[in-house]
């Protein structure tokens, strides 16, 4: 089922700000809460809404160290089996299946370089990992969620 205007705005609206009221919702969209209501189950049913969570500061849970690491498979390496190493793999906060000359994306949020080394060095030992890039985030200049206005 294709999503229409308002569907795109709540989603929009919500990935702003996902603790908005079905009221606060509806007025922006000009629908009653309880449509709005509907409209948001039926979006996470759908699987359009994946969740909603806090943003929260890596830092104020003491992970001061935050990196992008780019992952290359040995030939022939399952992908199952590699996604289902990185969901047990403390330090990993997220990861992306790439096309192009590495296969994933790692975000790796750490308390220091003691850990980050222990990621990285779990992360060869799996067997399945043949070549890494690693770089260390800085600073973060736009947040995720900070999607374009609907039409």
């Amino acid at each position: 089922m294709s999503l229409d205007r308002i569907d795109r705005e709540l989603l929009a609206l919500l990935a702003r700000d996902g603790r908005q009221s079905y009221k606060e919702l509806g007025e922006q969209v000009h629908l009653s809460p309880n449509a709005v209501a509907e409209r948001v189950r039926q979006l996470q049913a759908r699987g359009h809404i994946r969740g909603v969570h806090a943003d929260v500061d890596p830092a104020a849970l003491g992970l001061h160290l935050q990196a992008l690491v780019e992952v290359k498979l040995q030939a022939g390496a399952p992908a199952a089996r590699f996604e289902s190493f990185l969901r047990g793999l403390p330090g990993v906060v997220g990861a992306t299946l790439l096309a192009g000359s590495y296969d994933y994306a790692l975000r790796l949020a750490v308390r220091d370089q003691n850990d980050f080394v222990r990621v990285l060095e779990a992360l060869r030992a799996s067997g399945d990992v043949l070549d890494t890039q690693s770089r260390m985030i800085l600073r973060e200049v736009m947040q995720p969620g900070n999607w374009p206005d609907v039409q």
